[in-house]
């Protein structure tokens, strides 16, 4: 893997400074790509509580044969274990 080295702040729009695939990097280029980047960085899994709120997380253990049943029906079904398990946990509550 290549070494960078930081060198001192530059112009670039008075330096050619080129990407790999030669296209000349401008200031306003260059705060695009810094965006792209930060975007991509800050990007995580969609909100289950809407908008930009942080949805909360339940974290417990399970005995390894109830994993697995788990991991079937929700490959049966076409969802992820934490679909199935948010969904058994509402139907569970909405009986109470």
């Amino acid at each position: 893997m290549p070494r960078y080295e930081i060198g001192p702040d530059i112009d670039l729009d008075a330096e050619d400074v080129r990407d790999s695939a030669g296209e000349r990097i401008t200031e306003a280029r260059a705060e695009e790509i810094a965006e792209q980047a930060l975007r991509k960085v800050h990007a995580g899994r969609p909100s289950l509580s809407g908008g930009r709120t942080h949805s909360p997380q339940v974290s417990f253990r399970v005995p390894k044969q109830l994993h697995a049943r788990a991991a079937e029906v929700a490959e049966r079904e076409g969802k992820s274990v934490s679909q199935l398990g948010r969904e058994a946990l509402e139907e569970y509550l909405s009986s109470r």
